[in-house]
């Protein structure tokens, strides 16, 4: 067995140097060329005080870009940590038995690369981003409170120190012991990384001996305070800050993702504190709240999950707020349909919140409370649904440049795709108590978070590196790194995905000799995914130094397509003051982004975003109620000939866990068909066919229809059967005649009111 402290150690210490190598002889060779002499005392004594000043300038720093580009300079670090677990992990999955670590040191390295990634990787990253760029696209001088956001980034160092503590003090034991006895350094030796999974699940992480435990849970919590602490500051930023004629209408679609972003975090985050605090009690004082005479330890899995499902989603938007954004200035086309990703986007928010219990399918829950997770982790689909249908719409057509940027966008809708429609299989309760153990679940969640989400980190890197260095990085390496990193993810998780589905467990050491080839395969995508990171950073740290300046104000060509957004302008502002460069004006422009000019929609869009919800929403519930009246005409008659059974609507009442009864099924459809159709009108309305609203509406009634007949068909046969369809279709018909006519009366009332004519 090999010694994992030792590897992880050299290895991280070979990269690190590496990296300083790098830096320091890529800066040297950009300076100016010396005349052949001795280095005098007084130029040894100006470079050290030249590197004091620059070091104090960081630590002191409370310039937003300064602050975003340590948080980046810092998941990065993070994220080359974790990821170097992940090889290590890979590495000792090319054999069936454990025979490179131990079972012990490989549920360590999963537990230490599942914290790194989730917690000080991908927000931080998102956090620095959003540090950089959000004051300058909604035109703000700062984030609303500098000092916070320095002290918030500021929290996470040491976080990341306590939690990865044991891998530290493990090198320095040992290192101790090539000198010292070890009776002398006990301590030093017994320390290790934490390997209760990173769920730290209770009893077990209640129960294990190893200190580091502690320190980890004291980590955590220091990190979700650093959260909190950036959250608040997006928020108030966001709502406070923005500059002249930005406004909800108009803002930014990165911005609308993190103010979302934020304010799930605001209320996740302070849970998982209360809950680190309590198990950090119940560990060293002997309180029971997770013990078998106090809460449980399913009460540990219900409060980690109310924070965990909705971390995913903390992770996952900022990524999908980026694709909004960076997509459509390679295919020049605007983003197509900007308010219904804005209301996706509210809607994942609120939706993130009531999903955690289906991580607990498994578990001896109430099978009724069971059904209610189900149903909403299945409906939370659809809103990121309606992303990925908006972002190919505005790919269709579109004039597309392939570039390394678009080549990650279309590489992670790829992967978001696969990984969201495998995600809504496990939504479904026997499907996830089938899979809840197995590599299909490695292999769904890894192609969002090895997919999506690092791409449009790094397309991000790619597409504004012009703008915060002032340099090109190589476009040609870029282009093969991006096809390389969607090749490998593809090939490691999909392949995943195959063997869970075959029934191969995860979280183990040790599997079956007939998965090996496969294991082998998957190890090799790793590999590819690390060498790809590993250029990308190369190609970052290169170029700084002998990237081709930008020497034009327009680096993208934005202007071509009217998308020359507030942060591009302030980088001309700045080339003009700096460097004296003429302001770059392309030969013809058409229109291509312009929210002022947005379609006013089909309940009329004009006005503030909330006030255009609240007008949508009692336009649909009106709307919907009659429809639902007229379509319960057609129903009634439908039960009254016995071609329809009521016993069927009592199903509805069952699945939300209330009593089988037709009366509520009955009230809870009539609910549904006044709130929740009505709304998925408003929304797919504009890709209906259909010349004239009503036809649109009876498109719409059609499709639904087609749901309605599959959920109340009772086994009818002959020509009961076919009266059955019957009237299903025409009560749609009439349902989708009242709710549309409905909204054109409201439509043309307002519209006339607004005149001043009524």
């Amino acid at each position: 067995m090999l010694n994992r402290a030792i590897v992880e150690g050299t290895a991280l210490a070979a990269l690190a140097v590496s990296v300083l190598f790098l830096w320091v002889r890529e800066r040297r060779k950009a300076r100016p060329e010396s005349d052949g002499g001795y280095t005098t005392r007084e130029e040894i004594e100006f470079e050290i005080g030249r590197i004091q000043s620059e070091v104090y300038r960081w630590l002191t720093t409370t310039d937003h870009r300064d602050i975003g580009l340590l948080y980046i300079a810092f998941g990065t670090a993070a994220g080359l940590w974790g990821g170097v677990d992940a090889m290590m992990l890979r590495t000792e999955l090319l054999t069936p038995p454990a025979d490179i670590w131990t079972p012990e040191t490989y549920n360590a390295l999963f537990t230490t690369h599942g914290l790194t990634m989730l917690i000080f990787f991908v927000l931080p990253v998102f956090f620095g981003i959003g540090n950089y760029v959000l004051p300058l696209l909604i035109g703000a001088d700062d984030m609303a409170f500098p000092r916070v956001n320095a002290i918030g980034f500021w929290l996470l160092p040491p976080a990341l120190i306590l939690v990865r503590m044991g891998l530290m003090i493990q090198v320095l034991g040992q290192l101790l012991n090539l000198v010292l006895p070890a009776e002398a350094i006990r301590f030093f030796l017994t320390m290790r990384e934490v390997s209760v999974g990173w769920t730290l699940y209770a009893p077990l992480s209640v129960q294990q001996p190893n200190p580091q435990i502690d320190l980890l849970l004291l980590g955590l919590h220091l990190s979700g305070i650093a959260t909190t602490v950036g959250a608040i500051n997006f928020i108030t930023t966001i709502v406070y800050e923005r500059g002249k004629g930005v406004s909800w209408a108009n803002l930014d679609i990165f911005s609308w993702n993190m103010l979302v972003t934020s304010g799930i975090a605001l209320f996740a985050f302070p849970l998982l504190g209360s809950a680190l605090v309590m198990l950090l009690l119940d560990r060293n004082l002997g309180t029971a709240f997770f013990a078998t005479e106090g809460g449980g330890a399913i009460l540990w899995q219900h409060l980690f999950w109310f924070w965990g499902h909705p971390e995913v989603y903390i992770l996952f938007l900022p990524a999908t707020g980026l694709m909004s954004l960076i997509l459509p200035k390679f295919v020049g086309r605007k983003l197509f349909g900007y308010q219904f990703i804005v209301y996706s986007t509210l809607g994942l928010g609120v939706l993130s919140f009531g999903v955690w219990a289906h991580h607990m399918f498994t578990t001896s829950a109430d099978p009724r409370v069971k059904l209610s997770f189900m149903a909403v982790s299945i409906a939370i689909a659809v809103p990121s649904a309606i992303k990925v249908f908006n972002w190919i719409t505005t790919m269709w057509e579109g004039d597309i440049r392939l570039t390394a940027p678009f080549i990650l966008c279309a590489g992670g809708i790829g992967t978001f795709i696969i990984g969201g429609v495998t995600g809504v299989f496990l939504a479904v309760i026997p499907v996830d108590i089938l899979y809840h153990g197995t590599y299909y679940v490695v292999g769904h969640f890894h192609l969002i978070v090895v997919g999506i989400i690092p791409f449009l980190m790094i397309a991000a890197s790619y597409y504004w590196y012009p703008l915060i260095t002032g340099r090109w990085y190589d476009t040609r390496m870029a282009r093969f790194q991006a096809l390389l990193i969607v090749f490998g993810s593809f090939v490691t998780f999909m392949t995943l995905l195959i063997i869970g589905g075959l029934g191969l467990p995860r979280r183990q050491a040790i599997y079956p000799p007939e998965y090996q080839l496969a294991q082998q395969i998957a190890t090799v995508g790793g590999y590819i995914i690390g060498l790809s990171a590993l250029l990308w950073l190369y190609n970052m740290l290169v170029s700084y130094w002998r990237g081709t300046p930008v020497t034009t104000t327009d680096p993208w060509g934005l202007k071509a397509t009217s998308q020359f957004t507030r942060e591009w302008q302030w980088f001309e502002q700045r080339m003009v003051d700096k460097y004296d460069i003429e302001p770059t004006e392309p030969e013809t422009t058409r229109r291509s982004y312009a929210p002022e000019a947005e379609p006013t929609g089909l309940a009329g869009g004009v006005g503030t975003v909330a006030q255009t919800v609240s007008r949508n929403a009692w336009m649909a519930a009106v709307g919907g109620f009659v429809g639902t009246v007229l379509m319960s005409g057609g129903l009634i008659t439908a039960i009254l000939i016995g071609v329809l059974d009521p016993v069927s609507f009592g199903e509805i009442a069952e699945l939300v866990g209330l009593p089988a009864s037709p009366a509520i099924g009955a009230g809870l459809f009539l609910v549904g068909g006044t709130v929740t159709w009505p709304l998925l009108f408003l929304a797919f309305s504009d890709y209906l066919p259909g010349r004239l609203l009503f036809e649109t509406g009876l498109v719409f009634a059609t499709l639904i229809s087609s749901g309605f007949a599959i959920a109340f068909y009772t086994g009818q046969s002959g020509l009961a059967f076919v009266g059955y369809l019957t009237f299903v279709l025409v009560s749609h018909w009439a349902y989708g005649i009242g709710l549309t006519v409905t909204f054109q009366y409201l439509k043309s009332d307002e519209a006339l009111r607004s005149r001043g004519g009524g």
